[in-house]
């Protein structure tokens, strides 16, 4: 499985990685994005991931922007310390963890 991981805060993308690297060694890391604004580029240039791993709160914006201005066909898990996101979050089809 090919994935993306879209956070702004290392230590966090780094934990995912190990948690993602424990539960299956065939899980893909194909990029860790750090803003809306690489996310958005990232997404427009290559093929789809399998599945999406995203913070909701960026260092330049909201991830909704992401998928609002790309459309994703991937599912999304979003990773959050927000619970006031998940409204949002089930509108674009995606799961949320808190």
């Amino acid at each position: 499985m090919k994935t993306i991981i879209i956070e702004d805060e290392y230590p966090a993308a780094e934990r995912l990685q190990q948690l993602l690297h424990k539960a299956d060694r065939q899980i893909e890391v194909l990029a860790v994005l750090e803003s809306v604004a690489v996310a958005i580029r990232w997404l427009t240039d290559n093929p789809p991931p399998d599945l999406i791993f995203s913070d909701i709160q960026l260092s330049d914006g909201l991830s909704f922007q992401i998928f609002e201005a790309v459309t994703v066909r991937s599912p999304i898990v979003f990773t959050t310390s927000y619970d006031e996101y998940a409204i949002k979050a089930f509108k674009v089809k995606a799961l949320i963890t808190c």
